[in-house]
């Protein structure tokens, strides 16, 4: 893993460290919980518009993930890993062949979060912010589609840089524990935006479907068939979480 990228996981375990009693003034809250990440911008659509090499073509998918918290006096500064699968299936053309994709998502947040007390309320809503660093994968499936093989294909892993921005309710369960509901809007590709081709100087319309790709084909146009993105395309998620979190 490049090192730059390491040093982002790296603040997510060094939270928990902060919590050893040498660090008895920081509070902690670690927990966890599942969810629903839903597709929007390019990252939806349908099958066809996949093929066509316009959006991603997926639909909402389960969520997994572990968050911590860390008050240091009136700051607090939370970090989770984020597990998100997402899928679709259809046709490639109307009446002809079909897809399936899958995509799976793993993502590193760190941020601010910032709360609104209500004096003597169990409910306290805040608001938050975050870096990440997401981690893509995943493969597509044809059978009987014009311009490329049937058969099952892994997309090259790949990461991107992005931003979220945040809202939930904080449920008081008792004194050490409680209920984090909470949405999340993620831009996924804000940096590192590319088109990769893994066969180069061949003509291959399967290389648009087993790379991120998120880049404008640099050789669009010079081939209809092959070379079928034509634009940058954005990787935006709306996650909706429910979090069990407990105070150590």
């Amino acid at each position: 893993m490049n090192i730059r990228y390491g040093k982002i996981i790296y603040i997510f375990f060094a939270l928990i460290v902060l919590t050893s009693p040498s660090f008895a003034q920081i509070t902690l809250q670690v927990g966890g919980g599942a969810g629903v990440t839903i597709p929007s911008s390019d990252y939806s659509g349908t099958t066809i518009e996949f093929y066509n090499g316009e959006n991603y073509g997926l639909a909402a998918g389960l969520n997994l993930h572990a968050k911590a918290k860390a008050g240091f006096g009136g700051f607090i500064l939370f970090a989770e890993i984020d597990y998100s699968s997402l899928s679709n299936d259809g046709e490639s053309e109307p009446g002809q062949g079909t897809v399936e994709i899958t995509q799976n998502i793993v993502a590193v947040r760190v941020g601010p979060e910032f709360r609104i007390d209500i004096p003597l309320s169990p409910v306290t809503p805040y608001l938050n912010g975050n870096l990440a660093l997401n981690f893509f994968g995943g493969e597509v499936t044809f059978q009987g589609v014009s311009g490329v093989p049937s058969g099952t294909f892994d997309m090259e892993a790949a990461s991107r840089f992005g931003v979220g921005f945040g809202a939930g309710v904080i449920f008081s369960l008792g004194p050490l524990m409680s209920l984090d509901l909470g949405a999340t809007y993620n831009l996924m590709n804000l940096a590192g935006k590319e088109y990769r081709a893994l066969a180069p100087n061949q003509t291959s319309r399967l290389d648009a479907y087993t790379s991120l790709n998120d880049d404008k084909d640099p050789d669009f146009g010079s081939d209809p068939n092959d070379n079928i993105i034509g634009d940058s395309r954005s990787i935006s998620t709306l996650q909706v979480r429910v979090s069990l979190m407990v105070g150590l």
